[in-house]
């Protein structure tokens, strides 16, 4: 263990200023109070026992959902102080809870690294709960102390004694906060402490889920979930995850290397897989999306690396070209995890890493590292540069197939595919496209329209599962090519998420079993090869009805209403006072509906429900892809068997 709970005391607390405005301005805080913005809230007060574990405190966190959505946390840490805060003059507990900028991540001393950079964590999920209570265990002793919407409600107090330290945070998040739904998604917390158990090795993450999971049956007792997440093997067990189910080339490479700057660990591991997106970075144990300093340290510690050995040992001639960053990132399965003392986000999201003095320390660390793995192991080595290889010669094919259709494009004088209805506008932040199966529900959506906002783009037949081919076979499917053009982004080397010709990507295909394939075929075209759009939040999924209740014998059309979900049909039916008088119309596919009811359900802004796509646990996303899409039928064939139980209604 490191430095004893002696030298954690309240004058390690910094105060910056008051907690204010947070009620007022929760996204400022944590981004959205939606989902994630709810979900954000159990983030906070996680990393705060996280960051206790960072400075060897912690191996053990509990995370529980109650039965009312409630979220308990309990760390076997130091325990929040709880001595009067010198500044302040209150408990320093109360203070971490109720100002704002509070904590032990300013240079006081209490960490050296953390993953709560601002301080504002803790205090923040009081002031948007509905109840918050603590007890803090220290020194042989227990506390408690509670609040109510960030207001200090029961003092702190000694309740007992105890022969561990640490710490119990129970909160109720508002409902006046989160209008849209209080319910925390057992999958979103799962993926997250998965991926946090990972990050740091040995950390035992235990999330249980007291909601009932399973309903009753004949009595029995209802049916609870728990899951241990703990990793002996850190990072190398993080990209054995990502491949799983995948043909590997070599077995999972590890590295670390650390400086006055800070610290760095790669796990790296190559697959078959036509992927180059399954490189990961993090900061402090946040999940730098936009990349930053050092993935583009490991980035260019890579190229140069695998260029110099390819050369070095001929598998390279004279006349070949080099292999670019993503010819050596095919199907490369990385993490790169940083742990430095003062980390400087930027971009969009502040998920972009910007300590300039980190690039070299990873750059050396994946350079060194890296050419020791393939001097001393040839046969792996040789599968990894000849992979490399393959990407280098697909990639010059492509290019030449992308030039042609250039060239097609300027000589027939139109850019645009001929299926493609567009719309009036040219800005993009206003326009939509709407990708459908078929020419009749096509001639549907075409008619329906708002022929000023809304592009139609009919798909012939399912397109090609890019998933099993690489780019140049992807780019020589006509279906494809004319989805690339449409959207205006291109691809590969040439992909420019800013050309985007539509804010809002909308897959509408029917409601059976050839629709949820077409639209499984186009998110993974749309994963692999145009990922930034799913991170700019352009990719959604139109939710069209899937049954009609009408007056029965009636000659209208008339639909009284329409029902979206399978399981509330019965429900709906037996709101009617006379349900015989009523007949329900099932809709197979979207070319059964005219284009008025298409309209009123599926395409008119104001009416419809989409689901826009994301990637929250890039990990997560890329098993799904790899099983369900992949060459190997195991993978799926297990998937079936284990959620063929959840399926209610399948209509083949």
């Amino acid at each position: 263990m490191a430095e004893s709970s002696e030298n954690y005391s309240g004058s390690e607390i910094q105060v910056l200023e008051g907690l204010e405005a947070v009620r007022k301005r929760p996204g400022m805080y944590i981004g959205s109070t939606g989902p994630r913005g709810l979900h954000h809230l159990v983030y906070e007060v996680v990393d705060n026992s996280v960051d206790e574990a960072l400075a060897g405190f912690c191996d053990h966190i509990q995370v529980t959902i109650h039965q009312d959505n409630s979220i308990t946390v309990v760390d076997n840490g130091r325990g929040i102080p709880v001595d009067k805060h010198p500044k302040e003059k209150i408990p320093t507990v109360e203070v971490v809870l109720t100002i704002l900028h509070a904590g032990g991540k300013f240079g006081g001393g209490g960490y050296k690294v953390s993953g709560g950079l601002h301080g504002v964590g803790i205090s923040v999920v009081n002031a948007l709960s509905k109840r918050v209570e603590v007890q803090v265990r220290r020194d042989g002793k227990e506390y408690a102390i509670s609040f109510e919407r960030g207001k200090t409600v029961e003092k702190l107090h000694e309740i007992g004694t105890s022969k561990h330290d640490g710490t119990t945070v129970t909160f109720w998040p508002d409902p006046e906060v989160f209008t849209e739904t209080t319910v925390y998604d057992y999958q979103t917390l799962q993926a997250r402490f998965r991926e946090m158990a990972f990050l740091n090795k040995g950390l035992k993450i235990e999330l249980t889920d007291e909601r009932a999971t399973v309903a009753p049956v004949d009595g029995e007792a209802v049916s609870y979930r728990t899951e241990v997440f703990k990793f002996d093997n850190g990072l190398i067990d993080f990209v054995k995850f990502i491949n799983e189910g995948k043909e590997t080339l070599n077995k999972p490479i590890y590295f670390a290397a650390d400086n006055a700057d800070g610290t760095v660990e790669i796990a790296m591991q190559w697959s078959t897989s036509y992927s180059t997106n399954s490189v990961m970075a993090f900061a402090n144990n946040i999940n730098t999306h936009e990349g930053g300093t050092h993935l583009e340290g490991f980035k260019q510690g890579l190229t140069r690396t695998l260029n110099e050995y390819a050369r070095t040992k001929g598998l390279l001639k004279e006349k070949d070209s080099n292999l670019s960053g993503d010819d050596t990132r095919e199907g490369l399965a990385a993490v790169i995890s940083v742990k430095l003392h003062d980390p400087q986000f930027e971009g969009q999201t502040k998920t972009k890493l910007g300590n300039t003095e980190i690039r070299p320390l990873v750059q050396n660390a994946i350079t060194q590292g890296l050419a020791e793995f393939l001097e001393e192991n040839p046969a792996p080595a040789r599968r990894i540069v000849d992979k490399a290889s393959s990407a280098l010669k697909a990639r010059e094919a492509a290019r030449r197939a992308r030039e042609m259709t250039r060239r097609k494009n300027v000589l027939d004088s139109f850019a645009l595919p001929g299926k493609l209805a567009d719309c009036s506008s040219k800005d993009p932040t206003e326009s939509e496209i709407f990708i459908v199966e078929g020419d009749s529900a096509g001639g549907s959506a075409k008619q329906a329209r708002d022929r000023k906002h809304q592009a139609i783009l009919p798909l012939r037949g399912k397109i090609l599962n890019v998933e099993r081919a690489g780019l140049h076979r992807s780019l020589s499917s006509d279906t494809i090519s004319s989805l690339i053009t449409a959207i205006g982004t291109n691809i590969g080397a040439d992909f420019d998420p800013d050309k985007a010709r539509y804010h809002r990507i909308i897959i509408m295909t029917d409601a059976d079993v050839d629709g949820a394939h077409i639209r499984c075929l186009l998110l993974t075209f749309f994963y692999r090869y145009m990922p930034e759009l799913i991170n700019r939040g352009y990719i959604y999924i139109a939710q069209p009805p899937i049954f009609g209740i009408k007056r029965k014998n009636s000659r209208s059309t008339k639909i009284d209403r329409y029902i979206y979900d399978e399981k509330a049909l019965s429900s709906t039916l037996a709101e009617y006072e006379d349900p015989d008088k009523w007949t329900v119309q099932r809709y197979k596919g979207l070319g059964e509906m005219d284009p008025e009811q298409l309209w009123e359900t599926t395409m008119e802004p104001a009416a419809r429900t989409l689901l826009q796509v994301n990637i929250d646990d890039a990990a997560e996303a890329e098993r799904a892809v790899t099983d369900l899409m992949g060459d190997k039928v195991e993978p799926r064939r297990d998937f079936i068997q284990s959620h063929a139980r959840d399926v209610r209604f399948l209509d083949i």
